[in-house]
């Protein structure tokens, strides 16, 4: 499980470092896309895997599935931990999550969020505010 709320400086070459209690979850790869809510999504290589293979069977004679495709794959970067613990954020990702200097990382079970401090604030009041509503209509299997 990938839990927890931490906030970490990015250096000048555009890397953070990844909390010392998530490494391990990481330390085979790990793969940074766009989120769909603003925010870049780093999966642990082995989900990633789980992911391509739900993708593999998918009609692309939609419309939707194609986008959904293009989406998840064209934004994707392979990645690994440095020996510091720390990985780069592709440029791209950053300026789609308008990272500029400070990131909040939020686990989310298999994958962990990368938000901008500023996007990450806004989206946690949302949360407070719909709380109940978002509880109320969850449905458990």
């Amino acid at each position: 499980m990938i839990l927890g709320e931490y906030e970490h400086r990015i250096d000048r070459k555009g890397r953070v470092a990844i909390p010392a209690k998530l490494r391990k979850a990481f330390q085979e790869g790990l793969v940074l896309t766009r989120g769909v809510d603003g925010c870049m999504l780093a999966y642990p290589l082995a989900e990633w895997q789980r992911i391509c293979e739900s993708f593999a069977d998918l009609p692309t004679t939609r419309d939707k599935n194609r986008r959904l495709i293009r989406i998840t794959f064209a934004s994707a970067f392979s990645a690994e931990l440095d020996g510091q613990g720390r990985v780069a954020l592709p440029l791209p990702l950053r300026e789609y999550a308008r990272i500029k200097e400070v990131v909040v990382m939020a686990g989310g079970n298999k994958y962990l969020e990368i938000w901008s401090k500023e996007s990450w604030e806004k989206e946690k009041l949302l949360m407070e505010e719909q709380a109940w509503q978002i509880a109320e209509g969850m449905e458990l299997r």
